[in-house]
């Protein structure tokens, strides 16, 4: 069972990290929208934050329950 949770856990880190960095572009390029496009631009970068860090979010939950698993499967092991 471990074998398969130590995997599961790093692809969702690494889904974390990817939702940071496209989150972090997404909130660096939110000015740059705003002049170009106007307002329609700023929504659509401030839609893709959102989401972005509501993954974020989401995929840190899944990497804490995954730990709490590992935890309580290797908890006994000294």
């Amino acid at each position: 069972m471990i074998f398969f949770l130590v995997p599961v856990l790093l692809v969702l880190m690494g889904f974390v990290v990817w939702s940071l960095a496209r989150g972090i572009y997404a909130f660096l390029h939110t000015t740059r929208e705003g002049l170009e496009r106007g307002d329609e631009g700023v929504k659509e970068m401030q839609l893709l934050q959102n989401r972005m860090m509501a993954n974020r979010i989401k995929y840190q939950g899944l990497a804490i329950i995954v730990v709490a698993i590992l935890l309580a499967i290797g908890g006994g092991h000294k």
